[in-house]
């Protein structure tokens, strides 16, 4: 593993603890600000590794935010390759989307840390170790599993939380990524969503303070299973 390139779409929504065994690896990380840089001059097969990072946005706000657009055909290209690709928060709908499948509203908003459901898939994939992991949740879409996919994770209140489409692309619905100790920067960066949604800040805080630390432990052993699993 010799270059990771990352997409990110706000600036606290980096790649946190997943950064440290890529580095361990010997990965030279790159960040694209996606909403800024110019997209259609990206490479979409040259990186070991891309990596489609969270955002405030909707998958399907093109309309809105044009740039979306550019980066779905990025995705897109870097999919029809095979090269390996990981997909969190918005980074997995969009590759959803690249596959064909639907992406639309929940209906509420799935925000603070709680346990995935594996499915027997997941069981047998790089998620394994996540059983009884309470992960950070913070979204208010849902993508549909893609066709020729393997649905891995569900919660309660969403069904489709992560999907593989071979073993080089990993979609995941939540934050496997958050870090605790930079939970803060969240908390004021999402402040007028918190607000809107009702959820009070102190209770996130704790639950980070709580949960974050074996989350960071367990995040990184995903991250190299996933990382040992990948096709050459």
């Amino acid at each position: 593993m010799r270059t990771v390139t990352a997409l990110r779409h706000v600036h606290f929504e980096d790649l946190g603890s997943l950064a440290a065994p890529l580095r361990a690896r010997g990965a030279t990380i790159r960040y694209v600000e996606a909403p800024v840089e110019d997209l259609a001059a990206l490479d979409a097969e040259a990186p070991d590794l891309l990596i489609v990072l969270g955002g405030p946005i909707g998958a399907f706000d093109e309309a809105l935010y044009p740039f979306l657009a550019t980066e779905l055909d990025v995705v897109r290209r870097r999919l029809a390759s095979g090269r390996p690709i990981l997909g969190i928060c918005l980074g997995a709908q969009l590759m959803a989307r690249a596959l064909g499948a639907e992406v639309r509203a929940l209906g509420v908003k799935e925000i603070g840390f709680a346990p995935l459901k594996l499915t027997a898939e997941g069981w047998r994939s790089p998620l394994a170790s996540l059983d009884d992991t309470p992960v950070l949740h913070w979204h208010g879409d849902q993508f549909d599993i893609p066709a020729g996919a393997t649905w891995l994770a569900s919660t309660v209140i969403g069904r489709n939380q992560a999907f593989a489409a071979g073993r080089n692309a990993l979609g995941l619905q939540f934050h496997l990524e958050a870090e605790a100790g930079r939970m803060e920067r969240w908390l004021v960066g999402h402040a007028a969503e918190l607000f809107q949604a009702g959820i009070d800040p102190r209770n996130l805080r704790e639950q980070a303070r709580q949960h974050g630390p074996h989350l960071t432990s367990v995040a990184q052993d995903v991250m190299n299973a996933w990382l040992d699993n990948l096709l050459p």
